[in-house]
């Protein structure tokens, strides 16, 4: 799942072995397998971890987790 992810740099050591797990590897078969279907995927791929991205883990101080899904274009995400 890793290919196609943009992650800050300082992530890529602690985050080494989460993208070849088995809940990794069972959700990219997944999110291809509706993608195939016709399924829209929002956000788009590259943006799935668009937060670790624009912050280091050395400025992480609080986080919000919340069932809030965004399911269309132009709505707001990460």
């Amino acid at each position: 799942m890793s290919e196609g992810v943009k992650l800050h740099p300082d992530w890529l050591e602690p985050l080494r072995g989460e993208f070849g797990g088995p809940y990794m590897k069972a959700l990219k078969s997944f999110l291809v397998a509706e993608k195939a279907a016709g399924k829209r995927i929002f956000p788009k791929g590259d943006e799935w971890f668009r937060a670790l991205d624009l912050t280091p883990p050395g400025a992480v101080r609080v986080v919000i987790l919340g069932q809030d899904p965004y399911h269309g274009p132009g709505q707001a995400h990460g």
